[in-house]
């Protein structure tokens, strides 16, 4: 017996659902958002708090041969894997190494600009609409060197990027010293990317968003994706209130929406980058003014409502195997050379998985064989930035209107 009729479902509340319900809402749509946990609780919970306006160049797989071969050895900052989950991710890993070659990578470059171009303008009103401008902080971020070597290819970046039309002042040491007087640790300069937007407290946004969708009307309710099941000409989802039942459902699984695509007959090349953060106090009256990616570490310092947050690199390792914060120990002492970083303020560190596709590129449409059926998930570290600019999208696919951009590169059969 079903319980409840509404116009779409949406799977997963953390900011990519958030961003499709919102945007569904703006649309006519009535929508009923549907989730195990809290809104950005999970995955949305955890990241740098940066809304990336600035970052059209997806991170490639490395292909010099050197630099694998450090990777091998494991003992990098910037990623560290687990022995027994090589054989499960190298099938995601190979179309990984493979579309970063330069002639395929370039289209992950463009697949990914009309998202990028987009991100902030369409966080923009749902911000205002929720209320949430008290989280918002614009002030960009910076990318911090201590060698000529690491500055040459930040500045190199840096010009590749303003043929987007990115913002990026280079900043030398004395310029850096004035905007982040508390940095140490030989830094010579950095570049500031002035564009992005930046989050204090990204589950608060999460909630604001949540709290804005229910007061348009919408409904959250707790239940399990799992109980996903055809039901006619529609869909049917079990929750605690019971049954509901609408002709279309949008799955925004993030990390689990591989395992989860399966029963229906999708096997999607997908992999997971763990990551950990740790808030911390910080030292007599040092204070974080901008949120700083330390280039030669590859870590992030972003100033949070709840402390300065340091925030790791990726960890390859099956999505639930225990925590092993291996990056947060090796980079803690580095980091505390760099920022004055005081006592921990968190119990343990955090950890969460971001949900991988092996173009760089997220899923975002109609399952081929499944009408009514939408993905939406692969956003990679994007997550937060593509999450209102992805519901847009997907709003305008469900209601038949002309999408503001060609959503060919996001097709679910693209491999």
């Amino acid at each position: 017996m079903v319980g409840r009729e509404t116009d779409v479902m949406v799977l997963g509340a953390g900011i990519v659902g958030l961003g499709i319900a919102l945007k569904l809402q703006e649309k006519g749509r009535g929508v009923t958002l549907i989730d195990r946990e809290e809104a950005g609780s999970q995955t949305s919970f955890g990241n740098a708090g940066i809304i990336e306006r600035a970052s059209f160049l997806p991170y490639a797989f490395p292909r010099d041969l050197g630099e694998l071969l450090t990777y091998a050895m494991n003992s990098r900052t910037d990623a560290h894997y687990h022995w027994n989950a090589l054989l499960t991710v190298a099938p995601w890993l190979a179309r990984y190494w493979w579309n970063s070659a330069p002639s395929r990578y370039q289209r992950a470059v463009m697949g990914a600009k009309p998202l990028i171009e987009n991100c902030l303008s369409e966080h923009e009103p749902l911000i205002a609409a929720a209320g949430a401008e008290h989280l918002i902080r614009r002030t960009g971020w910076l990318k911090a060197y201590r060698s000529e070597k690491k500055a040459k290819a930040a500045i190199a970046d840096a010009e590749k990027l303003r043929t987007f039309g990115v913002t990026a002042e280079i900043l030398d040491k004395a310029t850096l010293a004035e905007r982040e007087p508390h940095l140490a640790d030989g830094v010579i300069g950095a570049i500031h990317y002035k564009d992005p937007a930046n989050v204090s407290d990204p589950q608060g946004l999460s909630l604001a968003y949540r709290a804005l969708f229910e007061k348009r009307g919408g409904v959250f309710l707790h239940g399990d994706a799992r109980t996903l099941s055809a039901d006619g000409a529609g869909w049917r989802v079990e929750t605690a209130a019971g049954s509901v039942r609408a002709r279309d459902v949008v799955l925004a699984l993030g990390p689990w929406a591989q395992e989860f695509v399966r029963q229906f007959g999708y096997d999607l090349p997908m992999g997971v980058k763990r990551g950990y953060h740790m808030h911390y106090h910080t030292t007599g009256n040092a204070i974080l003014n901008h949120t700083v990616f330390d280039a030669d570490h590859s870590y992030v310092l972003a100033p949070m409502a709840n402390g300065v947050r340091l925030t790791t690199g990726a960890e390859f390792a099956h999505r639930d195997a225990p925590p092993t914060p291996v990056q947060l120990e090796r980079l803690e002492p580095k980091a505390k050379k760099f920022f004055p970083l005081a006592d921990r303020v968190d119990p343990k560190p955090w950890m969460g998985s971001r949900p991988c596709t092996g173009d760089m590129l997220p899923f975002i449409g109609e399952a081929p064989r499944h009408k009514g059926l939408w993905f939406a998930f692969g956003h990679a570290h994007h997550g937060l930035t593509m999450s209102a600019v992805t519901g847009r999208l997907v709003a305008e696919m469900i209601t038949g209107e002309t999408p503001f951009t060609d959503p060919t590169p996001y097709r679910v059969d693209r491999f």
